[in-house]
């Protein structure tokens, strides 16, 4: 979402969504965007309003988290590694 978005969603002017952000409130766009995330919005206003936040599903049923735990991740590894294991 766009900042004037976000800072609706927030249900801030955006000089006040500005200020938030910089006082650590609320995160700022998503790396190299200038867009905004709302999952990260919600979370944030859930910590600054006192409420327990889990970002991540649990990883004990989570099948992509279970399978990165057995075999790594991708990123993990140098590229000669993953096209030498692709063979």
């Amino acid at each position: 979402m766009s900042k004037a978005e976000a800072a609706r969603y927030c249900g801030l002017s955006i000089s006040g969504f500005d200020n938030w952000q910089k006082a650590g409130t609320v995160p700022g766009p998503l790396p190299g965007t200038q867009r905004y995330d709302r999952k990260a919005l919600d979370a944030a206003l859930d910590r600054h309003s006192g409420l327990s936040v889990t970002m991540a599903p649990d990883a004990e049923d989570d099948p992509l988290e279970k399978w990165l735990r057995e075999n790594g991740h991708p990123a993990d590894q140098g590229p000669r590694q993953r096209h030498k294991e692709a063979r």
